[in-house]
């Protein structure tokens, strides 16, 4: 059972990035899905989510309008596209679902 997240870098301020989350060992395509960031000195928190199908998502307000979640279920993979980049989006960015996580891929955004 593994989740495991790609696509991290350092960015500048405006930028873009996808991330990507991989998933095996469970049946991918019959839960729900979310993705999380913590920033350094910050709890974590949840930045999305997106249902088994992919049918539904829902957004932090703080990321509204700019981040875009989805999933090929065909793929057993789960992405994160982040637009318009800011600094206070720096953080580790984790996937997770049915109860398992993954190790988590560092987002810097800074001129």
């Amino acid at each position: 059972v593994q989740l495991v997240e790609s696509g991290g870098g350092l960015v500048q301020p405006g930028g873009s990035l996808r991330l990507s989350c991989a998933a095996s060992g469970f049946t991918f395509s019959s839960y729900s899905m979310y993705w999380y960031r913590q920033a350094p000195g910050k709890e974590r928190e949840l930045v999305g989510q997106i249902t088994s199908t992919g049918n539904s998502r829902s957004y932090a307000n703080s990321v509204k309008e700019r981040f875009t979640i989805s999933r090929d279920n065909s793929k057993n993979t789960m992405y994160l596209r982040m637009n318009s980049l800011k600094p206070e989006d720096t953080g580790v960015y984790y996937c997770s679902g049915a109860g398992r996580w993954g190790q988590g891929t560092q987002v810097t955004v800074s001129s």
